[in-house]
């Protein structure tokens, strides 16, 4: 480590010198020594020398250069003291992350217009942080920022600031998604030729209703006892959402369909289809997607005793593989405006599976027989009722003549006969089959972002009362959990991994008479290897030096 000095030619002839705090590092690609620079303390004519040397005749007594060296009170040298650490890695990777896809800039050109003396973008990203890394209310979250993290550029946070930034962002919601969606899809090169669409709930603990907004409605945390708003994303093939929306709580997904749809038209994307779990999938709900040209991807009930469900389970040919584990058979049934097409999905790996349970639950299934000597056709008994309505074991069952219980040899073989194997229809003709059952797994990555919202990032509680801050919260956890879906897709980690990791970063300052320094912790190889993963480049060393 040493000091270094470069010099600038301005365009009148005259030059300026800078000094810096400098290292050499050998690259890893040449294997050439370069110098790093850990920090920069400024133009030479605006650098207090005497301090400079101060610190470094600091240094050299810590270091024991110079044993007969007395401190400023003639006392015998203090060691350099730990003023305070505050959490470093996470916000750090977070925010590198939000500079290189340009949500920074998104929300600075829509914001420049508007010349607030407040640093809104740099507002937001701290909230935005705060949801991904210690999920609080605004007021803690005033609190966090000035004594546990650190946040680019924003040593402190006001509460007040904070509300009045999110109002900022709601008031600019529209143009913003758009800005943010075009930045990140760019530079990451998103396919979204085809989006997916899905929706959840989420509640409050309270059971005042809000008139307009926080309303009871149908609940996918099965509390319909308490309001509840209703909130949409439409994400990618990767899982990246890029767009949402929010709803009153007693909102139906059937309702919202041509909303989403006229929202869309204007950002030039491919299809948007809607991809629905088996519990939606009724006729009259498929119908209604269907409206204006929409399209849908549903999941069937293999049990649901559907005329076509069974003639699709029944249709001859063979399964095409179209990816690891993945086999599909593309079926239609009917003809003319009554047909339907249906994608029959197998996974070998899930078939097994679901074979080695049967035959765990069959085992225990005939122990529990044995022992209730049923068998025998020993009597009827409260055990025997039981048993008979067993949430598990009741669909291997079937009782005889005598009202005694027997395995349902015939039960076993349709199920074994759907081992490993899903059925969906689309209203898409233009869709590949492989694209209808890659389309339907990606209702389970909406359905994961979904957990990650609610679990990782804490959408709920919801603290605010106001449909606009019910809004803007909403919002800034949709841009937290876009920064996670990319870091999981692109480390192949878990965000609770990555931000456990990255949480052990530190910033310690250093004190001493002559001034302070701030230091990051160092780097472990496993973070490492998540800055390379995010093409990212690691943090620098040295974060402040005053002098005094």
């Amino acid at each position: 480590m040493y000091i270094r000095t470069t010099s600038r030619k301005n365009k009148d002839g005259t030059s300026v010198r800078y000094i810096q705090l400098a290292h050499n590092e050998r690259n890893p690609k040449t294997g050439q020594s370069q110098a790093k620079i850990l920090y920069n303390f400024g133009r030479d004519d605006e650098v207090n020398m005497a301090a400079l040397r101060g610190l470094a005749q600091s240094i050299g007594r810590y270091l024991g250069d110079d044993p007969q060296a007395t401190d400023r009170d003639s006392s015998p040298i203090a060691p350099l003291r730990i003023t305070r650490s505050k959490s470093l890695g996470g916000a750090w990777l977070l925010n590198e992350l939000w500079q290189k896809l340009g949500i920074g800039n998104a929300m600075t050109k829509r914001l420049t217009e508007r010349q607030f003396q407040t640093p809104i973008e740099r507002i937001l990203f701290a909230l935005v942080a705060n949801r991904a890394l210690a999920p609080s209310s605004k007021l803690a979250a005033e609190e966090w920022v000035e004594h546990d993290v650190v946040i680019p550029e924003l040593p402190k946070l006001d509460v007040q600031q904070a509300y009045r930034a999110m109002d900022v962002l709601l008031e600019s919601e529209e143009s913003i998604q758009h800005d943010v969606f075009h930045a990140v899809a760019d530079l990451l090169q998103l396919e979204v030729d085809l989006l997916f669409f899905d929706t959840t709930s989420t509640y409050f603990e309270t059971e005042d209703e809000d008139d307009e907004f926080r309303k009871l409605g149908y609940s996918k945390d099965h509390r319909p006892d308490l309001p509840q708003v209703v909130i949409g994303f439409a994400v990618t093939r990767d899982g990246i959402p890029i767009r949402c929306w929010v709803w009153p709580g007693n909102t139906s997904d059937m309702s919202v369909v041509p909303e989403v749809k006229k929202d869309l038209i204007g950002w030039k994307l491919g299809r948007v289809i809607s991809v629905v779990d088996r519990g939606f999938s009724s006729e009259e709900n498929l119908r209604y997607l269907q409206r204006s040209g929409g399209h849908y991807i549903a999941g069937e009930k293999l049990s649901s005793g559907k005329p076509t469900v069974e003639a699709a389970l029944a249709h001859p040919g063979r399964f095409k593989t179209v990816s690891d584990n993945l086999e599909v058979k593309d079926i239609m049934i009917g003809d003319g405006e009554a047909r339907k097409r249906y994608v029959l999905v197998r996974n070998p790996d899930e078939a097994r599976r679901d074979a080695a349970r049967r035959e765990k639950h069959l085992t225990a299934l005939k122990e529990e027989l044995v022992r209730l000597k049923e068998l025998n056709g020993e009597a009827h008994t409260k055990a025997h009722c039981r048993l008979h309505n067993h949430t598990t074991y009741k669909r291997y069952l079937k009782m005889d003549k005598r009202g005694n219980l027997r395995i349902d040899l015939e039960a076993v073989k349709g199920m074994e006969h759907l081992d490993g194997k899903y059925l969906l229809q689309t209203s898409d003709d233009t869709l590949s089959a492989e694209d209808v059952a890659l389309g339907y797994k990606q209702l389970l990555k909406v359905e994961a972002a979904f957990r990650t919202l609610k679990q990782s990032l804490d959408l709920r509680p919801v603290y605010h009362r106001k449909e606009e801050r019910i809004r803007a919260h909403v919002l800034l956890c949709w841009l937290a959990l876009m920064l996670v879906r990319i870091i999981e897709n692109q480390t192949g980690k878990t965000w609770r991994e990555v931000r456990d990791s990255f949480g052990r970063v530190q910033l310690v300052e250093y004190e001493s008479h002559d001034g302070k320094v701030q230091q990051r912790t160092e780097l472990t190889p496993e973070h490492l290897g998540i800055v390379s993963a995010l093409k990212l480049t690691e943090p620098q060393r040295i974060w402040g030096i005053s002098l005094r």
